[in-house]
C-alpha cells in the first residue's frame, strides 16, 4: 500500500473513532440527565426507575397537606384520583401551591415508599392542567375503566 493512502487511511480511521466516542459520551450523559414523569398510579404499578431522579405529577389531595412547625418540611399526598402516593419537600413551597391543584414535583423515591421531592412546581391558573398531568390521568382513568371490566389480567 502506497504510504500516502495509508496515512490517509489511518486518518479516517482515527476520525471516525472520535467522533463515535464523543457521540457515545453525549448520549450517555444525555441520558443520565433525563427526568421522565409519572403519576401516581404508574409509580404504584412499579414503572418509576428506584434510586433515580424522576418528575412525580398530579393534584394535591384535599386535607393532606402538613408542615412541620419548626422546620420548612412539608408533607402532602398526590393524587391522580385513582391512586395516591405520599410526598415530603423540605423547602419554601411556591406561592400557588394548593390542595385540589396539580403540582409537578422533582425528586426520588425512598425506600419506605415516600417521594421525597427536591423541587416542587405549582399550576399557574385555575383552569389549567399542565399536558402531561392531564395526559396521566387519563391513563389512569382507562387503567381504572380496564380493570373494573375485567379487562386487565391483574
Amino acid at each position: 500500500m502506497n504510504p500516502m493512502r495509508r496515512r490517509r487511511l489511518i486518518l479516517i480511521c482515527m476520525l471516525v473513532l472520535g467522533v463515535g466516542s464523543a457521540t457515545a459520551l453525549a448520549l450517555t450523559a444525555l441520558r443520565e440527565n433525563v427526568n421522565h414523569f409519572y403519576s401516581p398510579s404508574e409509580i404504584a404499578q412499579g414503572k418509576a426507575p428506584h434510586g433515580r431522579t424522576f418528575r412525580l405529577g398530579g393534584v394535591v389531595l384535599e386535607g393532606s397537606s402538613k408542615r412541620d412547625g419548626d422546620t420548612l418540611k412539608a408533607h402532602f399526598v398526590v393524587t391522580d384520583r385513582f391512586e395516591n402516593l405520599p410526598v415530603e419537600f423540605e423547602g419554601i413551597l411556591p406561592d400557588l401551591f394548593r390542595e385540589g391543584q396539580s403540582v409537578i414535583a422533582i425528586g426520588m423515591m425512598n425506600t419506605v415508599g415516600l417521594f421525597t421531592a427536591e423541587e416542587v412546581l405549582a399550576k399557574h391558573d385555575e383552569n389549567y392542567v399542565p399536558a402531561e398531568v392531564q395526559e396521566a390521568m387519563e391513563k389512569g382513568k382507562a387503567l381504572r375503566e380496564a380493570k373494573a371490566n375485567g379487562n386487565l389480567g391483574s
